[in-house]
């Protein structure tokens, strides 16, 4: 999909929610809970999903920009004989 088709589509889906933002003043209670149920289960996607990527970098960079030197892998010799 092309930048000018990607963003063509982000574009209709914000008029679409803008849409239905209007309309929810007059709509039934039905469809307010059911907007504010898929609205909650977006926020908790998105808010899971920068949670779980900052855990990722932060174990794997640490906070100094550098890998932890705690992570690091370490060489297994044999053992002398």
């Amino acid at each position: 999909m092309s930048s000018e088709g990607f963003l063509k589509e982000v574009q209709t889906i914000g008029e679409k929610f803008l849409l239905k933002l209007q309309k929810l003043p007059k709509a039934e209670p039905v469809e307010i809970v059911s907007f504010c149920v898929v609205l909650l289960f977006i926020v908790t996607v998105l808010v899971l999903t920068i949670i779980a990527c900052s855990c990722c970098c932060y174990s794997c960079c640490g906070c100094d920009g550098g890998p932890d030197p705690r992570h690091r892998k370490s060489q297994v010799r044999p053992a002398a004989r």
